[in-house]
């Protein structure tokens, strides 16, 4: 697991044994022996977690010294400099960089670092070993590079890390596949038709049809393009954590507003534009630009109960500030408040930091500020999402080329990445539950007010 799930986890469970607390405060009681049994099964575990989290911090702390203790730059640059007949990987991806930007320079086709792995060919669009280097030469990332670009990409995002990611082979470029066509959980709808029937004693076992329906995505392309001054392709390290942060971050940007907003016109289908995501309307009388109890639990009973435990609440930074108010309301009038003449009931928001938690907590789950949130007041501000139930698809490695004649009179190399991506909800539309009249959907937001 990484760092961040660790401590994610440890965060859950201090909050876990803290409502058991809580909840036996509240009734004004001892704890039960269920209860006492679960509070020291989260005690061991607590102090599994703080044994692996101490192991890996240490590890980052050797890591962080072993890179001030030696210099990286003179070492990459001695084995730059040198006979690499007998290497077959580069050492980092600064110095693969490096080696790329200097094979594109003029009259580096004839000096090219065998090392270097060259991607198509000249007539038929980029190359790696041809006169024409210098504009259109590409290389293929060395593929454990490129796989922890790609890790660490998704595990810097919030949302990517949450989606369901199918690889796609290296013969294929789409997917193509049946899923289950459930709109309601009416008997004979549910996971398509599959139904079971109470039979007597020698009684005819009935059968049933399930219903199919098709899957399909093609791959689409992101490309980003990254600059580095010549002052820059001189240090290796420098160059490597640049590149990295850089990438990562723009990279994570556009494939999270993506699954968020995406048109799926030459780009993923975000689940606000796909068919399943419902508008919960808002209160009569409610004032413009705010989010109120109520908002928050008919979003709530619209999600449903399965979807519950991976749910999570994105929203616009700037609707922080009308959560807390929620968790002021709850101290200052008893957990009411009036709107439209009645008194709405108590919804708790937790803030960031309390009990450990990285994030806020409403209705028991995590609340993940996010730039991908439509601002306060619009539709989309506030958004409940099973992330889960979406899907996407990926092709990599990623591929990567370079050229100095782009931004030549800036003394600048350009570096451009290109990663093979789609997704879309599986949810085509809201689901009609087994006994009730609302419809309900992983995906709920809530209408502009």
């Amino acid at each position: 697991m990484t760092i961040k799930a660790l401590r994610q986890r440890r965060a859950d469970l201090v909050r876990e044994a803290q409502e058991v607390f809580d909840r036996a405060a509240s009734e004004n009681r001892g704890l039960t022996e269920a209860e006492a049994s679960r509070d020291d099964a989260i005690s061991s575990e607590l102090q599994a977690l703080d044994a692996d989290i101490s192991r890996v911090e240490r590890q980052m702390d050797r890591q962080r010294a072993l890179s001030g203790g030696r210099d990286e730059n003179e070492q990459a640059d001695q084995r730059s400099a040198g006979d690499r007949n007998g290497q077959s990987r580069f050492s980092s991806l600064g110095e693969q960089m490096m080696a790329i930007a200097r094979a594109g320079m003029p009259g580096g086709a004839g000096h090219v670092d065998p090392r270097l792995q060259a991607v198509g060919s000249f007539n038929a669009g980029p190359t790696g070993m041809s006169e024409g280097i210098a504009a259109d030469g590409g290389f293929l990332v060395q593929t454990d590079f490129s796989n922890e670009l790609l890790q660490q990409t998704y595990e810097s995002g919030e949302i990517a890390s949450r989606v369901r990611r199918i690889p796609i082979g290296p013969n294929a470029n789409g997917l193509r596949i049946n899923g289950v066509d459930e709109t309601s959980r009416a008997n004979g709808s549910r996971w398509g038709g599959v139904q079971a029937f109470w039979t007597g004693e020698g009684n005819l076992k009935r059968d049933s049809r399930p219903q199919f329906k098709r899957i399909t995505m093609e791959l689409d392309k992101l490309t980003g393009l990254c600059y580095a001054t010549d002052e820059l392709l001189q240090d290796t390290t420098a160059l490597s954590s640049w590149l990295r942060q850089a990438f990562q971050d723009e990279f994570a940007f556009k494939i999270e507003d993506s699954i968020v907003n995406g048109t799926g016109a030459g780009m993923p289908l975000g689940f606000l534009n796909g068919g399943a995501t419902i508008t919960v309307p808002k209160v009569v009388g409610q004032a413009a630009g705010t989010i109120i109890a109520q908002n928050i639990l008919a979003m709530w009973a619209r999600m449903p109960a399965r979807s519950r435990k991976n749910a999570v609440w994105l929203i616009n930074q700037d609707a922080e500030p009308q959560l807390f108010q929620l968790m002021m309301l709850v101290k200052n009038v008893a957990g009411t408040e009036n709107v439209g003449g009645f008194q709405a009931p108590q919804v708790v928001y937790t803030p960031p930091g309390t009990n450990g938690n990285v994030y806020g907590t409403l209705m028991g789950r995590p609340v993940i500020p996010c730039e991908y949130c439509a601002t306060l007041g619009t539709a989309g501000d506030i958004v409940l999402a099973d992330l889960s139930q979406y899907l996407a698809i990926e092709k990599g490695p990623m591929q990567e080329a370079s050229s100095i004649h782009v931004r030549f009179i800036y003394d600048e190399t350009v570096f451009r990445f290109v990663y093979r991506f789609n997704g879309q909800p599986i949810w085509q539309q809201p689901m009609t539950p087994f006994r009730g009249t609302n419809t309900q959907s992983p995906f709920v937001t809530l209408a502009t007010r």
